[in-house]
């Protein structure tokens, strides 16, 4: 938040949500994709484990190759409407970060799932739980990390070598032919190559306006306190709501293939009784993990406070307000996925490479404005303390 980079070129701020938001369209799809696969006996053998892993491998480089340069040129666009204001320069170390960042956090989260599911399949614990959640945060930590790390670096480079930018956009851009060819000639990855891309672009956009709203708020020195606790509404809500849809997801594989009507038929839109309060498997997962959120998200504040973090002091009307968006964006994407999963499932298309995406994004969308509204009101009746831990 105080690097010149974020200072200087505040649209770092819009990439944010939507490189974080690329382990909910790539690392977390890949993890329930193959849980489900190793569920269901799809992995069993080391040449089947082989072409599952470079298959999937060479499919999330490309989706993250593309997807990090729609993002930066949607940074760039978000960024300059409000602002009047275009710089090439910017716009370029945007569009190197964005690509480099997703590269390489793809690269490394790909091999570390990989590792997780057949670590869980060995030891008899059901990936389902496991490889989604280990995604999802080492997602956030590894992706901001290099985001900050690599706009940074490269932000000191623009002033005595401007080329460099331009050439490492140029560098990862042309390895995507190399990774198109391997996942092209695997079965398993190749529907995916074709038909994977409108969730993955719908949720990159989704996440972007998450990151308009992050860029305008925490530009205003009243909001700074808000960058702090981003992430980690955000990656609850999105770590949450993916166990629970690679779980539907799983359930559903294991008593047909999509399209087919399971047991319970795909609901047209469930009522919140049925998705919270129901006897089914599902249903008592989604109030374990509703009742997950306020244990964990009071651990996340403890920690926060006793690191010095961040600008605005823990009083109980805060936490209150917190919790309160906290809990209102896990019960909206529980049942969202509730609803989402059976009707993908109902449509022939299968949850494993569709829900996850959408629902990661609309939890950075939702926690993001639910989070800038709890701060516009504890503003408006007097919690102002932007400058605590500054």
């Amino acid at each position: 938040q105080h690097w010149d980079v974020f200072k200087y070129v505040t649209e770092v701020f819009i990439l944010v949500p939507a490189l974080l938001g690329l382990k909910g369209n790539l690392e977390m799809t890949l993890a329930s994709r193959l849980s489900t696969a190793a569920n269901i006996g799809q992995m069993d053998t080391p040449k089947e484990l082989w072409k599952m892993i470079t298959g999937n491998m060479a499919l999330i480089q490309v989706q993250a190759t593309v997807v990090g340069f729609l993002a930066s040129i949607a940074a760039v666009v978000f960024g300059w409407i409000p602002d009047g204001h275009f710089s090439m320069a910017h716009a370029v170390l945007l569009c190197a970060s964005s690509v480099a960042t997703a590269f390489i956090a793809s690269l490394v989260l790909g091999m570390i799932m990989i590792g997780v599911i057949i670590g869980s399949r060995k030891m008899g614990i059901n990936p389902d739980n496991v490889a989604t959640p280990i995604a999802a945060s080492l997602g956030d930590l590894i992706t901001l990390a290099l985001l900050s790390g690599i706009s940074w670096g490269l932000y000191k480079e623009l002033e005595s070598k401007a080329y460099v930018n331009p050439l490492v956009c140029a560098f990862f851009i042309s390895l995507l032919p190399i990774w198109v060819i391997i996942a092209k000639r695997n079965s398993a990855t190749r529907e995916v190559l074709y038909s994977g891309w409108e969730p993955v672009i719908i949720a990159m956009a989704i996440s972007s306006v998450g990151g308009l709203i992050l860029d305008r708020t925490v530009s205003d020195p009243n909001f700074a306190g808000m960058a702090v606790f981003t992430p980690v509404i955000n990656g609850v809500g999105g770590n949450l709501v993916a166990v629970q849809a690679s779980r539907i997801s799983t359930y559903l594989h294991m008593s047909g293939v999509p399209g087919d009507s399971p047991g319970t038929a795909p609901r047209k839109c469930p009522s919140p009784c049925s998705t919270f309060f129901s006897s089914d498997v599902n249903s008592r997962s989604a109030r374990v993990l509703f009742l997950l959120v306020v244990p964990g998200h009071l651990v996340f504040l403890y920690t926060i406070h006793s690191m010095q973090g961040g600008h605005t002091t823990l009083t109980l009307i805060f936490i209150v307000f917190y919790m309160t968006a906290a809990l209102l964006q896990v019960l909206i994407l529980l049942y969202i996925a509730d609803w989402m999963v059976h009707w993908m499932w109902g449509r022939h298309l299968d949850p494993d490479n569709f829900s996850i995406p959408y629902l990661t994004a609309l939890g950075d969308l939702i926690g993001t404005g639910l989070l800038a509204l709890s701060f516009h009101v504890l503003w408006l009746i007097g919690d102002r303390d932007s400058d605590v831990g500054d």
